[in-house]
């Protein structure tokens, strides 16, 4: 009777790993501390402040707090932001469990980001430090174009001593933002975060977060994206801006050669997934759009839950669709009404 084959040793290292370590989380997500301020403004008013409609521009601290003056009188929301902070409170909306890595001040803006993270369950154990917490100021005009502001603040000084190995042991993917990349001091923390996960057998999702980021860092993108990435979320321009090419499909296959999944949005056209070397299309969701700001966020929030919470991937991008489509005609990057479990299994069924 033939000996059955030996298990390798990497092998059974992981199996004892995981079987000694319980796995508490989702996700943990690595990003920049921000503020999201958000204020429907006029087309007048976006022209007077002479800032590019639409687009992100980073911003000193003496900027930052002459717009929020003449901001003054209008009405006005906050909630605790970031790209990877939104995807980190999306998965906490569904139920999903997260911990998160993001560095604030201890001043009040900073108080606010840590409770209004904590209320939701999120684990949030960063120590804080003297300085101005982070801003993202978010002008949005009657057509749901959203112009960022963002002022970093001491959110840059996230480093890789702020990083748990112990809770990324106990995580199912970790989250990296692609802004981190802008820091010295952020990208290492980064780059731990994906050290520790790959280390532990934790798989690692990324989004490349915005085209100007690819342009600077496309050669060390690439690299990530060929080697420990995962999963790489990206919408169609950042798609295009990696690949150079400019067919949707083509655009997704060509990441997909080079990374396991792929999760491309494609505005209201949808999205593309990538998984097992097949195209998954994902319907749009027909909707009014009042803000975009947080749409891609919140899309990665619907296929990290779905995929740590036993969905099958065509299943965790339908609900990341129609997640996308609610917060897109609402104000603001959080769910004002947050799908149901009744809403979700109905999605799903």
């Amino acid at each position: 009777m033939p000996l059955s084959s030996p298990v390798p040793a990497t092998r059974r290292l992981v199996e004892e790993r995981q079987s000694v370590t319980e796995v508490l989380y989702d996700v943990y997500g690595v990003g920049n501390s921000l503020v999201d301020i958000q204020a429907h403004v006029s087309d007048e008013f976006l022209q007077m402040l002479g800032y590019p409609k639409g687009g992100m521009t980073l911003v000193d601290e003496a900027t930052q707090l002459q717009v929020l003056e003449q901001l003054n009188g209008e009405s006005i929301s906050r909630c605790a932001g970031g790209s990877a902070a939104n995807t980190i409170m999306g998965i906490a909306d569904f139920g999903g469990r997260a911990a998160y890595a993001g560095k604030t001040g201890q001043d009040e803006i900073g108080e606010f980001f840590l409770q209004d993270m904590r209320r939701f369950g999120v684990r949030i154990e960063v120590p804080p430090v003297q300085g101005l917490s982070g801003t993202c100021v978010i002008l949005i005009t009657d057509d749901a174009q959203r112009t960022m502001l963002t002022n970093l603040g001491v959110s840059s000084q996230l480093g890789p001593e702020d990083i748990e190995e112990a809770e990324i042991a106990r995580s199912k993917y970790v989250y990296i933002e692609g802004y981190l990349f802008t820091g010295e001091s952020t990208r290492a923390a980064a780059l731990k975060a994906i050290e520790l996960a790959k280390k532990n057998d934790v798989k690692v999702a990324f989004t490349v977060s915005d085209p100007f980021l690819i342009d600077l860092y496309r050669d060390e993108f690439w690299r990530l994206i060929e080697g420990p990435v995962d999963l790489l979320f990206c919408n169609l321009d950042e798609a295009r801006s990696l690949t150079r090419k400019s067919d949707p499909i083509d655009c997704a296959q060509e990441i997909h050669h080079h990374t396991e999944n792929v999760a491309m949005t494609l505005g209201a056209d949808g999205s593309l997934l990538m998984h097992e070397k097949k195209a998954i299309p994902i319907e749009g969701v027909p909707t009014q759009a009042i803000d975009t700001t947080g749409a891609g966020d919140m899309y990665a929030a619907g296929v990290l839950y779905g995929v740590t919470n036993g969905m099958s991937w065509h299943q965790a991008g339908h609900l990341a669709s129609h997640a996308a489509s609610r917060v897109v005609s609402q104000l603001g990057a959080r769910l004002a009404n947050p799908l149901t479990p009744a809403e979700i299994r109905q999605l799903l069924s």
